[in-house]
């Protein structure tokens, strides 16, 4: 009997591959650079079921290499690279890998906060570039935590998880959402739910946690940041395109906010040229799912999506 043949364009954990070996025909591609295009669409031309990465676009071109493919188990949470339309238009399901990476995710929204509220990255590259400095009372002061709001743009699982590290610092919690959290998460919390403006205005650090799409496509843009205090925050560990780097640039390097801390970029891996030179900006390359166990568990998680339907049953996380 002939095994399904499946096609995997980027390197993942050896446990998600050793689950797909069990039901399919494997071909993976091991190398930590980007698949090339004519080495992709030579396997794509027998897949039936592709574990793709966010680096990838499933687009019209992928699909035409695809003739035969059934499935498209992306190995992240968010799924903007992945034109959604054109696969169901084909019959080709689309899964994702939500909840796995909730509390790594927030983890590095916290250490983002921590960052830049208190000049870690400024300070590690006054230490490397061995420029003399002596400790002194008023030198590199950042800001405390304890009593301060955060503002979360996105209260879903990781907003959530984020607010519970918050609380553990002495944070306030106000949030913006399409719909307001359970009540016993917002009592738990002390969590109030405010509209965007409210929040940009009345928080000392600005979270975003939301999903990327068109409504959120700049959604933090000059005029956004203009109704932001002077002495607050930003961290963006949700999708780069939600800020407008341009923007953002500009009103760190003119003081219209105190600093800001990215995961994500808009123009991703190239990063905006006006940020690399400022002291108030920390910047770090899309680290957030970035642990050893989060990573496995994405990979496995696709890769059960994959054996899933393989076997006849639904997907586990369908798109």
């Amino acid at each position: 009997m002939t095994r399904p043949r499946v096609v995997v364009t980027g390197r993942i954990p050896e446990p998600g591959l050793d689950l797909l070996r069990e039901v399919g025909d494997v071909w993976a591609w091991t190398s930590d650079e980007v698949i090339p295009t004519e080495i992709r669409d030579e396997q794509l031309a027998s897949a039936e079921y592709a574990v793709t990465l966010l680096t990838d676009r499933v687009d019209q071109a992928f699909l035409d290499a695809a003739p035969a493919l059934r499935m498209v188990a992306n190995v992240a949470v968010g799924y903007n690279n992945i034109d959604v339309p054109a696969c169901r238009a084909r019959g080709v399901t689309v899964t994702n890998t939500p909840g796995v990476l909730t509390d790594a995710t927030a983890d590095l929204a916290m250490a983002l906060v921590l960052m830049v509220t208190r000049r870690l990255g400024e300070g590690e590259r006054l230490i490397r570039s061995e420029t003399p400095w002596q400790w002194g009372m008023f030198m590199m002061l950042g800001t405390g935590l304890q009593g301060r709001r955060l503002g979360i743009v996105g209260m879903g699982a990781i907003g959530v998880a984020l607010a519970d590290r918050a609380r553990a610092f002495g944070m306030e919690i106000a949030y913006h959402n399409r719909s307001a959290v359970a009540p016993e998460v917002a009592e738990r919390l002390g969590a109030i739910r405010l509209d965007l403006d409210e929040l940009l205005a009345t928080s000392d650090v600005v979270s975003l946690n939301c999903p990327y799409s068109e409504a959120t496509h700049h959604l933090i843009d000059a005029d956004a940041l203009g109704k932001m205090r002077e002495d607050a925050f930003l961290v963006n560990t949700a999708r780069g395109p939600i800020v407008d780097e341009a923007a953002l640039a500009v009103a760190l390097r003119d003081g219209v906010i105190a600093g800001a801390a990215l995961d994500v970029f808009e123009r991703e891996p190239a990063v905006e040229q006006g940020l690399l030179g400022l002291d108030n900006a920390v910047l770090v390359p899309h680290l957030g799912s970035a642990t050893i166990e989060t990573r496995t568990a994405m990979a496995t998680l696709a890769a059960r999506n994959v054996v899933a339907v393989i076997g006849g049953n639904d997907p586990i996380t369908p798109v």
